[in-house]
């Protein structure tokens, strides 16, 4: 396979890449050309590591006698453990590490060159070499005046690491494909994905990236769109930077059946955009092809259906209307008014199985990360007590702008929900039981508003070692009801959820808050959606993340035409 000329010179493929790219009836011809190749080099050998192993081939270490039981075991495990840190490949991966760590590829290539001399030969494991792979690779792609000389070094350490039999795993062949990409071979880079997902090596986002972004430099629009399809059947979910450079690419070709399908997909997948997307966006609708396309005429009945079949905000017809777009920057009143052009956004409705399905799944992941009997415990609890209209994240509402927990703070907070919701009850009170139970929770006048909150049924205390947010969140949702808090559930825990609806449920629940001298503001969920929404008439509105309408207006994309129907 040919790899591309780089800046500094031809690359010429190794006998590692023709292993791994070459039709599998030829791999037995070629592996043995390949071991005759290095047959000179130290460790030339047969590795048994697994795809995920990072063990070395260092000598067996004795077993430990018995000295006395679990102590002497753990002694042993202890001993064990100092030996393999301080063997010579446990040095060279610590080495590694820190070269990993610094971005430091001279000396990574340094200490590999040493430990393949003659005299002191060190045997290298798979993380040996997916460091220096990795470091190859970042080099390669990151400075242009080495990207040709790092691609070659990395080229070759892989082709040493199949020589000694290292099977590769996710991590090494994403470099690999990240050192095709540096070469601009973009075809090279998705063979890589490719073989991996033949060889049974499930590829990730990070996997593809190198081929999508690849084939989109090249303005190659068929090749990206094939790795798009090659995600798609692994299940591999495009997120916004791979959408943009896809909307780019088709953009850029004038190709507008892409551009409108890839719209609609960073309205399911993203639904607002950042500023980079944002231009794309609104490059597209000022450019030539967006006005050449769509249709002078349509049926407005096939439109409705399909808006009603969508759910609301968009029907999926194509391009309607004809001529140039008149495109400009915008905001929305409080009742999703565009101020620009008087189109009126929409409030995408929610399917209630939807909701019911993500409730059991919050379910079986909390279970999985709390005491099970603790969290079976509270949704007992919960189906006792009745459903709430809202609930109410203590710890961020008590800490808000304060080192200190107030109790008041939360309490002029539960008063003002509890004013605005349907059945004036109060809301679900979710607090750790340290709180509840230690600090000032003990002041005489803290334990007056503790003992309201009790009388009214309205207080939870979640358990020790307990991670409140599973409560909070599955109480909200399973109750239909609104959330008082201003996290923005974006750490680790929320992206366990790994679905589409939670952004969309988190925009319709959420209510966030101020405070001033007059107390709390309540910032209740807007009564639209903000997403992507293409009206029946055919204009678009592009929400973008500059702006949250709480300190300043969102700024949106306003794109429209004159229309007949």
């Amino acid at each position: 396979m040919r790899v591309a000329a780089a800046a500094a010179g031809a690359l010429r493929p190794t006998a590692a890449t023709l292993l791994l790219f070459s039709p599998p009836h030829q791999h037995r011809r070629l592996l043995s050309l390949h071991r005759r190749a290095t047959q000179h080099l130290p460790f030339a050998r047969r590795r048994r590591d697994s795809y995920s192993s990072t063990a070395t081939a260092a000598a067996p270490i004795p077993k430990q006698e018995d000295a006395g039981g679990a102590g002497g075991e753990a002694e042993g495990k202890a001993a064990r453990r100092r030996r393999a840190r301080d063997s010579p490949e446990g040095n060279l991966r610590h080495q590694l590490d820190m070269c990993s760590r610094n971005a430091d590829l001279t000396t990574a290539l340094r200490l590999y060159d040493a430990a393949l001399s003659p005299d002191s030969p060190v045997p290298l494991s798979l993380h040996h070499y997916n460091c220096l792979l990795y470091l190859c690779s970042n080099a390669a792609a990151s400075d242009p005046d080495s990207s040709a000389d790092a691609a070659q070094r990395g080229f070759d350490i892989f082709a040493r690491m199949e020589a000694e039999g290292v099977q590769p795993n996710e991590a090494t062949l994403t470099s690999v494909a990240r050192l095709a990409a540096a070469t601009r071979d973009p075809a090279m880079a998705f063979s890589v994905v490719r073989r991996m997902a033949t060889a049974g090596i499930p590829p990730r986002l990070r996997s593809y990236g190198p081929a999508l972004f690849a084939y989109c430099e090249a303005k190659d629009a068929d090749g990206a769109q094939q790795v798009e399809a090659h995600m798609d059947a692994s299940g591999v979910v495009p997120e916004e930077p791979e959408l943009a450079a896809l909307l780019r690419v088709n953009a850029d070709k004038g190709r507008a059946d892409e551009v409108y399908r890839l719209l609609h997909r960073t309205r399911a997948l993203v639904r607002q955009v950042c500023d980079t997307t944002a231009q794309v966006v609104e490059a597209w609708f000022r450019s030539d092809a967006a006005s050449e396309a769509g249709v002078d005429k349509w049926d407005p009945r096939k439109v409705k259906e399909g808006v009603i079949k969508g759910g609301g905000g968009w029907h999926g017809q194509g391009w309607l209307g004809k001529g140039p777009w008149s495109v400009d920057w915008s905001e929305m009143d409080k009742n999703g008014t565009c101020q620009r052009c008087g189109e009126r956004l929409v409030c995408i409705d929610i399917d209630p199985s939807e909701t019911e399905n993500f409730a059991n799944s919050l379910t079986e992941l909390a279970i999985k990360r709390e005491a099970k009997d603790d969290f079976l415990s509270f949704q007992s609890w919960l189906r006792r007590h009745g459903l709430f209209d809202a609930v109410i994240d203590a710890a961020n509402v008590g800490l808000y702008n304060s080192k200190t927990f107030s109790f008041s703070q939360v309490n002029s907070v539960v008063n003002a929900i509890q004013r605005v919701t349907k059945s004036k009850k109060l809301p679900l009170i979710i607090l750790h039981m340290h709180r509840v139970n230690g600090g000032n929770a003990k002041a005489p006048y803290n334990q007056k508003i503790l003992e309201s909150w009790r009388k009214a049924g309205a207080l939870y205390a979640t358990p020790p070692g307990s991670n409140d947010d599973w409560y909070w969140l599955y109480a909200a949702v399973s109750c239909r009801s609104l959330l008082v808090t201003n996290d923005e559930m974006r750490d680790h825990l929320f992206q366990l959820l790994g679905t589409s609806f939670f952004p969309r449920w988190k925009e319709k629940h959420q209510v966030r808050l101020t405070f001033s001298k007059r107390g709390p503001t309540l910032h209740l969920p807007p009564p639209y959606s903000i997403v992507i929404q293409e009206s029946e008439d055919g204009s678009w509105h592009v929400p973008t993340t500059a702006g949250d309408d709480i300190e300043k207006p969102r700024q949106w994309i306003c794109s429209t035409r004159k229309s007949s129907k």
